[in-house]
């Protein structure tokens, strides 16, 4: 590994990495304010909260609202060591630049392939939500096979088109549809909490849990809660799109630890308001979607405005929230994707870029593996693998912060994670926790699902470690970082 001997400012450092992106050709471009930035990762987070209904309280039960509240607690100290690295090495690839500096670029691109496990999922996943409101609310389920692929298809190529075109479409379009969506929410859990059925002895069963049957209902519960970090990966598209922010590098942990808090937040209120309406010893643990329009039918029996009401809530409480999940979790993959080819861990034509600054390959490639997931009728099943995959990339990223905070204590850090090394340790081990605990709870399908994954990612590695056996500029991993420009 050689490094050069100039040392540069974190913003001097930033421009230079984007103008690194605009010599490989086209390059990312810089129009992004801190709101869109903001709602772009808050909307990642901010996932499927009227579908995945049936997965969280099937999970955590009564204390849903209470699961949210500690996963948002034990997900900060994650996103304190993502803010502290995404300021020290501000370009775009998050993890793939964290784990490359902090370890090696094998470490990089296997936490890079662990997050776009998570990453390239939700496109598909979003599109199934989407087609399962409409056959729930105005086709009868009859919606399915290949019309359900081709409509999802078109709903992909949408996407596929916001994502090419400038960022400030994406951006607005994002920001309109999260605060909609979180309004709409809100309004939601007051209908719950002044309906009349709200009681505190709906939470009599407090630990109720799908899991109980097969690991008793204390370890039950904290398996259901370690499968709630799914929701909250998203904070760390924050990085991805660093080297587009129009604004100081140093307020990205604004958008990194606003977007954790305001989702735990507000998914603990609705919830909370939800179950408090629910009769637990009727409720069926099976998981199924939209349990939030069933319990608002019951809640509210003939009253004739709320079948409106649930057709709007199917708007902002599924569509839009899906809609700004799938946007957030697009542009991450694309950016990533994108500094893999620039950095020489893909082919340099990942790097091309259009004349808005949009990545081209990446944004096709991830539509063509989006509607093959979708084909596939069966990604809901990676529900689980996703938060496993998630937590060991935050430990592999969290061990990058311990050992660069050791190796490298006169780099400079725009922003310092509160507890210096003690919160990048308490990072390590919430990451490692959650994950052995979603090591308990996945089933056999879903490590079947994951080795074909990992498969794929190890024919991918070997076909890099062949183009960096040759000699050249094309065929080296590089990173910049406050010593300067680092190869690999």
């Amino acid at each position: 590994m050689s490094a050069t001997t100039k040392s540069t400012s974190i913003e001097t450092r930033q421009s230079a990495t984007a103008d690194a992106g605009e010599q490989a050709g086209g390059g990312l471009k810089r129009s992004l304010r801190l709101l869109f930035v903001y709602t772009l990762a808050t909307g990642a987070i901010f996932t499927f909260v009227c579908y995945w209904d049936g997965i969280f309280l099937s999970y955590c039960g009564p204390g849903t609202w209470l699961g949210f509240l500690l996963m948002t607690a034990m997900v900060l100290p994650i996103g304190f060591v993502y803010a502290e690295l995404s300021t020290m090495l501000p370009s775009t690839g998050s993890c793939l630049v964290f784990n490359t500096v902090g370890m090696n670029k094998h470490a990089g691109f296997w936490s890079a392939w662990l997050i776009m496990c998570a990453w390239l999922a939700v496109p598909a996943a979003g599109v199934l939500g989407i087609l399962e409101w409409l056959n729930y609310q105005f086709l009868d389920y009859g919606l399915n096979g290949s019309y359900a692929v081709i409509v999802g298809a078109v709903l992909l190529c949408l996407w596929c088109l916001v994502s090419l075109c400038k960022n400030i479409v994406a951006g607005g379009l994002q920001t309109t549809m999260l605060f909609i969506a979180i309004g709409g929410l809100l309004i939601t859990a007051g209908l719950f909490f002044f309906s009349g059925h709200w009681s505190l002895s709906n939470f009599s069963s407090f630990f109720a849990n799908a899991n109980a049957g097969d690991y008793g209902i204390g370890l039950g519960w904290i398996i259901g809660c370690a499968f709630l970090i799914t929701p909250y990966f998203g904070f760390e598209t924050v990085p991805a799109m660093v080297e587009e922010g129009t604004f100081p590098i140093k307020d990205q942990k604004k958008a990194i630890l606003g977007s954790v808090l305001t989702c735990g937040i507000i998914y603990a209120i609705f919830y909370l308001a939800e179950a408090g309406c629910i009769d637990w010893n009727a409720y069926a643990f099976d998981s199924a979607p939209f349990v939030t329009f069933e319990t608002l039918k019951l809640v509210f029996p003939g009253a004739g405005w709320m079948s409106w009401f649930v057709i709007a809530l199917g708007v902002f409480g599924v569509v839009f929230p899906i809609g700004t999940s799938v946007l957030g979790f697009w542009y991450s993959a694309v950016r990533m994707l994108f500094a893999m080819g620039r950095q020489n861990f893909l082919p340099k034509a990942f790097a091309k870029c259009n004349r808005y600054g949009q990545p081209i390959i990446p944004n096709l490639l991830i539509l063509a593996i989006s509607i093959g997931f979708l084909a596939m009728q069966s990604i809901t099943a990676f529900f689980d693998l996703m938060a496993f995959a998630c937590a060991i990339c935050y430990a592999m990223s969290s061990i990058s912060a311990i050992l660069l905070d050791v190796r490298h204590p006169e780099w400079e850090r725009p922003y310092h994670a509160p507890g210096g090394m003690a919160m990048k340790i308490a990072s390590l081990i919430i990451s490692l926790t959650v994950a052995v605990f979603c090591c308990i709870g996945i089933g056999v399908q879903t490590w079947v699902g994951f080795a074909g994954y990992m498969g794929v990612g190890v024919v991918l590695w070997c076909t890099m470690l062949a183009k960096w056996r040759v000699k050249g500029k094309d065929s080296t991993v590089w990173m910049r970082t406050p010593a300067g420009v680092i190869e690999y």
